[in-house]
């Protein structure tokens, strides 16, 4: 049987680890709160704004504008993808980080596959908030922009809008075709969906994959028949909408992707904790069995102590 000592230690380290655990999953349960005040604050602003954007589209149609303008390659070409990778801050969210990594190597490996068998070469970069995930890439061979560095825990719009600057001008000086955003939402009974949409150019499909699905009459918020007026111009419009586009997607991502990894962190810590319980149990229950053999073993010396005494 183990010795006592060994088991005493044992069980003060189980419960340290059980308390540190308990208290993460309580400032976890915290954050997860505050994130959900976010998204329900960001979502009706969020909406509105996707919902203007796909409309406005549909009753334009083809329009000459960079930003909706997806200029197809052909055999000997480039195409120069930008990623945008929303992981979190921190470790200890059970697979949530590496689940992140994956995604994203998938969806880039996907990519140049598919390329390669037209004939196009692939040219992509990855901007990654979050250093673990960040560092896991940059290990695996991945092209990952080292000077890229933004936060994801306690996302506010200025960050979005600092960000959605810097894909603003990359995608204006010809750095990138295609911009993509990869992050996880979270959906119903906690679970985790991993998203990857088209940014740039706007694309209808991702702008309603994101959109609820119990949006009452898509489309209807410019009515009648008649053609809409823009001023200035159709394009300064549009480029005004386009910045708003993407400051509100890439913050919706951003409370998305926070509240996410506080589910993650939530539910590992919760079960780390249970395990922990589990453990202890066990480990007292060795404890007590470990004290009552060294009870016994000391009650048998002492009788046969006193039985050689009887003898003499």
């Amino acid at each position: 049987m183990e010795n006592l000592n060994a088991i005493k230690k044992r069980i003060k380290s189980v419960n340290d680890i059980s308390q540190m655990t308990n208290a993460m999953q309580l400032v976890s349960a915290a954050k997860k709160r505050r994130s959900l005040v976010m998204h329900e604050a960001m979502y009706p602003f969020f909406s509105l704004c996707l919902e203007s954007m796909r409309e406005l589209r549909s009753k334009t149609g083809n329009l000459d504008n960079p930003f909706f303008d997806l200029e197809q390659k052909s055999a000997g070409e480039t195409w120069k993808i930008g990623y945008f990778v929303l992981s979190g801050d921190q470790g200890l969210a059970g697979a949530y980080n590496n689940n992140m990594v994956k995604i994203t190597e998938e969806h880039v490996n996907r990519k140049i596959l598919e390329n390669t068998r037209k004939g196009i070469t692939t040219e992509y970069k990855l901007y990654v908030f979050g250093k673990p995930a960040r560092e896991k890439l940059a290990r695996s061979g991945m092209n990952v922009d080292d000077e890229f560095s933004f936060p994801i825990s306690e996302p506010d719009f200025y960050q979005a809008r600092n960000v959605g600057a810097i894909i603003r001008n990359k995608f204006l000086d010809k750095e990138f075709d295609l911009v993509y955003l990869i992050y996880t939402k979270t959906g119903k009974a906690a679970t985790m969906e991993p998203v990857a949409l088209r940014l740039l150019p706007v694309d209808d499909k991702s702008i309603a994959a994101v959109l609820p699905d119990n949006l009452e009459n898509p489309g209807m918020a410019v009515q009648g028949e008649d053609a809409i007026e823009y001023w200035p111009s159709m394009n300064s419009v549009f480029n005004y909408l386009v910045d708003t586009y993407l400051n509100a997607m890439i913050y919706g991502a951003m409370v998305e992707a926070y509240a996410s990894e506080q589910t993650a962190r939530l539910t590992a810590m919760d079960n780390a904790t249970s395990n922990a319980e589990d453990m202890m149990k066990k480990l007292l229950l060795m404890n007590n069995r470990a004290r009552q053999a060294k009870i016994t073993n000391e009650l048998t010396e002492i009788i046969n102590g006193a039985q050689q005494a009887d003898n003499l």
